[in-house]
């Protein structure tokens, strides 16, 4: 009444599980930190953050192995958005930077993350300090 299976399910466990190349739990963090790295970048060359973007491009080429493609178009977003944007990615990659004990790559998107907070802050924030804040009493 019913054909017979002729293939194999895909739910039977394979025979040969060597018979294809497995990427180790660093090389996937890699690949996941220079994709969130590469997305920043992006952002970041349509905010026209140049130096910031070397930086970036910098940590992609060294995850990499080679120079990242930069952003050429712009989306016409508003800056405000943009800066969110960043905020966001910046966030994944700190997470993955983290997880893998990169602490180059740790500190750049933390201080991403600093650089687009203070610029949707100061978006939306009509009277948000420019400068460094100091405290009362501080040297």
């Amino acid at each position: 009444m019913y054909e017979p299976i002729r293939t194999k399910s895909v739910h039977t466990p394979a025979d040969h599980a060597d018979d294809f190349p497995h990427r180790s739990r660093e090389e996937e963090l890699d690949i996941q930190l220079a994709g969130h790295l590469a997305a920043l970048l992006a952002v970041t060359d349509e905010l026209g953050l140049g130096e910031a973007g070397d930086r970036i491009a910098g940590q992609v080429a060294r995850l990499r192995g080679t120079p990242p493609a930069r952003h050429a178009g712009r989306t016409g977003a508003p800056a405000l958005a943009l800066h969110r944007r960043a905020h966001a990615l910046a966030g994944r990659a700190l997470v993955v930077a983290a997880s893998r004990a990169d602490t180059t790559a740790a500190i750049l998107a933390a201080e991403q993350m600093d650089t687009h907070t203070a610029a949707v802050t100061a978006a939306t924030t009509p009277n948000a300090p420019t400068g460094p804040v100091r405290l009362v009493g501080a040297l």
